[in-house]
C-alpha cells in the first residue's frame, strides 16, 4: 500500500488485483487483475513500489508468486500505467519460491535503486548462500541491471542472512529499516546495510546464545536494532515525518499480524536505536498488514483478516478494510492501555503463554483452521502426554493426521522456554481444551527434555 503522486492510495490484494483508492470519496478504480498470480496461504500478489519520477516514467513494480506444474517462483515485474490501466508487463527477475517465507517487499532508495526483500523459501541454507537470491535484500537499477557498486560484482545481492522480511522503509536519514519474522523467537527490526550478514539461520535476534556467539566470533553478523520474544509477527513499516503527530517524528511505525496492533518505535537522534515503544492501536481491528503516511500526516493501515490465517472472531462482515488514523486524545490511549493491562493481569500464566506462542496458529479457542492448523480438542497428540511434551520441545515438521484430517505442519520448537513455561502451556491445553486430561508437571518436561 503506497501513497501515490496523484494523492490516491495504491494497494495490492493477494488475489492479483491492483487498485487506486480516492481517500476523500472512497471511490476505487481497478487497474489490473494479474491472472498468473498463484494464491495459496501466504502466497499471491505481495509487494509494490512506484517509480519516483512517475510523471515521466509511469512504472509500477510488483512481485508475486506463480506456479507452473509443481514449480513455484516469485516474479518481479514492471508494469506501465496508461489510460487508467496497468499494461505492458516486463519481467525483471524470477527466483525460486516455496509455500511460505517468500518475503517480497519493494522500496525505491534515495539514489533510485530498487530494493527487493526475499525470504529463505523454507530452505534455511539459502540465507547464508550468497549465490542464492533467497533470504536476501537485492538491489538493482530501475532498468533491471546490476549496479556497479553492489558488494558482490555482477550480483543483485545487497545483504543476506534473512529469514522472511515483511516490511521495508527508508528514513529521512537515508537508513533502510526492515521488519522480519523470526521462528518461534526473535522477530526483528533491522537496519539494512551494504554487504552485511544478518545471521539467519545461525543467529536469531542477538548473538547471545553459546552457538550463536561461536558463529558471531567467526563471521561478522549485524544484530537487530530490536527483537521481540514472544514473537509479534511484524508486517508493514513506515518512517513518520508528518506534522499531525510531531512527537512521532522519525519514529518507525510498525503493524503486526499476531498481536494485531500498531506500534510506534521512537528512535534516537541518529535513527539507529529504539528508545521507546508504545501501542496506540491494539487488537481492535484484527491483523494489520500494510501502512502508509499521507502528506497531511494522517496514517493509513490495512487489515488482513481474509487471508489464510484469520484471528478469532474474524473476518468481520466489513473486512478487509483500510483504516485512517488521525489525532485523538491522551485519555483515549490511557483507557486502551489500562484495559490491556487488566486483561493481562487476569490471565493465568499458561493461558498467557498459549496466547503468545500458540494462538496465532491454533487460535484462542484451540480449534485451529480446517486443512491448515489442526484442532487441539481431542487430538491424540495432545492426549498422549509424552508425545505432546516432545512436540512442544522439539517442534514438528511434515505430514500428520489429527482426528482423521491430514495436515502439513511446520511447528517450531519451543525448547528455548523453561520447563515451567512448557508445563504451563501443556496444562492449559490439556485441561482447558480437553477437560478430562491431567496436568503437565515440570518434572514431565524435564524427563522428556532429557530424551
Amino acid at each position: 500500500m503506497v501513497w501515490g503522486p496523484d494523492n490516491r492510495i495504491w494497494f495490492t490484494e493477494q488475489n492479483g488485483t491492483i487498485t487506486r483508492l480516492d481517500p476523500t470519496t472512497g471511490e476505487k478504480q481497478l487497474l489490473i487483475q494479474i491472472n498468473e498470480v498463484y494464491r495459496h496461504r501466504s502466497l499471491g500478489l505481495l509487494g509494490m513500489a512506484l517509480h519516483p519520477d512517475f510523471v515521466k516514467h509511469p512504472y509500477v513494480f510488483v512481485d508475486y508468486t506463480c506456479k507452473k506444474d509443481s514449480a513455484i517462483t516469485t516474479k518481479l515485474v514492471r508494469f506501465t500505467y496508461r489510460d487508467n490501466r496497468l499494461t505492458d508487463p516486463k519481467t525483471m527477475l524470477e527466483i525460486p519460491a516455496h509455500t511460505g517465507h517468500n518475503g517480497s517487499r519493494i522500496v525505491i532508495s534515495p539514489d533510485r535503486k530498487l530494493m527487493f526483500a526475499t525470504g529463505d523459501a523454507i530452505t534455511i541454507t539459502n540465507a547464508q548462500n550468497t549465490a542464492s537470491s533467497n533470504g536476501k535484500v537485492l538491489r538493482m537499477n530501475l532498468d533491471g541491471s546490476v549496479p556497479a557498486d553492489n558488494p558482490i560484482k555482477g550480483s543483485y545481492v545487497w545483504s543476506w542472512g534473512h529469514r522472511n522480511i515483511q516490511g521495508l522503509a527508508y528514513g529521512a536519514n537515508g537508513l533502510l529499516y526492515s521488519s522480519e519474522h523470526g521462528d518461534a523467537v526473535e522477530d526483528e527490526l533491522n537496519i539494512i546495510r551494504k554487504g552485511h550478514n544478518y545471521g539467519w539461520p545461525k543467529v536469531e535476534g542477538f548473538c547471545d546464545q553459546p552457538q550463536e556467539k561461536a558463529f558471531c566470533d567467526s563471521v561478522r553478523v549485524t544484530e537487530p536494532v530490536k527483537a521481540w520474544t514472544p514473537t509479534i509477527a511484524p508486517a508493514g513499516i513506515a518512517v513518520y515525518n508528518g506534522k499531525m503527530f510531531p512527537e512521532w517524528k522519525g519514529a518507525v511505525l510498525l503493524t503486526t499480524l499476531k498481536e494485531a496492533d500498531l506500534r510506534v518505535l521512537q528512535m534516537d537522534s541518529k535513527g539507529t536505536g529504539v528508545v521507546s515503544e508504545h501501542i496506540p492501536l491494539d487488537a481492535a481491528y484484527g491483523r494489520l498488514r500494510a501502512i502508509c503516511v499521507a502528506p497531511d500526516g494522517s496514517i493509513y493501515v490495512s487489515t488482513s483478516n481474509r487471508d489464510w490465517n484469520p484471528g478469532s472472531g474474524f473476518p468481520k462482515p466489513e473486512d478487509d478494510r483500510i483504516l485512517r488514523i488521525t489525532r485523538g486524545t491522551k485519555a483515549d490511549l490511557l483507557a486502551q492501555n489500562t484495559q490491556k493491562q487488566a486483561t493481562a493481569d487476569n490471565a493465568s500464566n499458561g493461558a498467557t503463554l498459549y496466547r503468545q506462542y500458540c494462538a496465532s496458529c491454533h487460535k484462542p479457542d484451540g480449534k485451529g483452521i480446517a486443512g491448515t492448523f489442526p484442532t487441539l480438542h481431542g487430538a491424540e497428540q495432545v492426549k498422549d502426554k509424552d508425545q505432546f511434551v516432545q512436540i512442544m520441545l522439539k517442534g514438528l515438521s511434515g505430514k500428520i493426521s489429527v482426528r482423521g484430517e491430514e495436515f502439513d505442519q511446520h511447528m517450531p520448537a519451543m525448547g528455548f522456554l523453561p520447563d515451567e513455561s512448557i508445563a504451563g502451556i501443556g496444562t492449559y491445553v490439556r485441561q482447558f481444551f480437553n477437560q478430562d486430561l491431567d496436568s503437565v508437571r515440570v518434572r514431565d518436561v524435564a524427563k522428556m527434555r532429557g530424551k
